[in-house]
């Protein structure tokens, strides 16, 4: 059955939803060879990486369960305002010279205010005047009118995560919808932006909301999707869960290369739990990354997945 689908993949079929549930059940080594080969069709060498800056920390008012952030939770997570213009362009300066082609800022909270983003825009706008780094932005649940305005400032896309499943959304968080994560990808897309969005695995789901989350993406043609794997915060309500094994994600990433065969996989957050920093998941579908350090935690150096990105033989996507 999985040589037959690969086939078919190849020539451009859509993987369904019980296909791609059969596949979690297929010999690791086969799934993610054949993984691999789709990815080289549909992507060739071409690996995105991409840097970010926790821009605002801490003080959130949601709960995602997830998230050392959340005000809800005594994570003891350093707390700190919007950074200013200067420190975030710095930055921006250093990943560029680094070789990193897309630097994101991130924010804590539901979503930023008008003069907050008002801030940011102006952050981006200093940016793009200091280097040519490609902008993304992650602000949260934004209005129509502000994305319209991350646009005029440069930014060229949106992150907004749907974390889960639908039907799982509200085990995870209950202070927003997942309705509202998907209205802020709509208007993002109306405002002429590229998206973003992917998932947290390890979050307790099952094998079914991983399909569906994958089949969503895909419905609403999703190209740059991040796959997270949960860091189990202390103090969060998700600090027991077990941290998912390589051979779990592997296949998580290889069914995903199934589904979204054109799409830029990008291994972000907890990719320093696992063996040889996450490496072997570049050989199972995955072409894309974070580098550097996440909003909470440390990452993995721009030198080291610059040397490792070359000796697995992709190239570093410019464009």
């Amino acid at each position: 059955m999985i040589e037959d689908l690969k086939s078919k993949v190849l020539n451009g079929y859509a993987v369904g939803r019980s296909e791609a549930l059969s596949l979690f059940d297929e010999d690791l080594n086969k799934l993610s060879l054949y993984a691999d080969e789709i990815r080289n069709k549909f992507c060739g060498a071409s690996f995105d990486v991409c840097s970010i800056i926790n821009g605002k920390s801490g003080r959130c008012s949601e709960d995602c369960k997830y998230c050392a952030q959340s005000a809800h939770y005594k994570t003891n997570v350093r707390e700190y305002p919007l950074l200013n213009a200067n420190s975030i362009v710095a930055e921006a300066l250093h990943n560029h010279n680094k070789g990193i082609v897309r630097f994101s800022i991130v924010t804590s909270g539901r979503k930023l205010t008008d003069d907050e983003l008002s801030h940011v825009c102006d952050s981006y706008k200093k940016i793009r005047q200091a280097c040519q780094i490609k902008l993304c932005a992650s602000h949260g649940l934004l209005s129509y009118e502000q994305l319209v305005k991350l646009k005029n400032a440069g930014v060229s896309r949106y992150h907004c995560n749907i974390e889960t499943s639908a039907k799982n959304f509200s085990n995870v968080c209950t202070t927003h919808t997942y309705e509202d994560k998907i209205n802020t990808i709509k208007n993002a897309k109306k405002a002429g932006l590229e998206v973003c969005s992917g998932c947290i695995i390890g979050m307790g789901e099952t094998i079914e909301d991983r399909v569906d989350i994958m089949l969503n993406l895909r419905e609403m043609d999703i190209r740059s999707v991040p796959v997270n794997v949960l860091n189990p915060i202390k103090a969060t309500p998700y600090e027991n869960n077990a941290v998912l094994t390589d051979d779990e994600v592997r296949r998580t990433i290889a069914v995903f290369r199934f589904v979204l065969p054109k799409a830029m996989i990008r291994l972000a957050g907890g990719r320093e739990l696992l063996s040889n920093k996450g490496k072997n998941m570049f050989s199972c579908g995955a072409n894309a990354t974070i580098s550097g350090d996440m909003l909470t935690t440390q990452g993995i150096s721009i030198d080291e997945d610059m040397k490792t990105i070359s000796r697995l033989g992709f190239k570093v996507q410019k464009s």
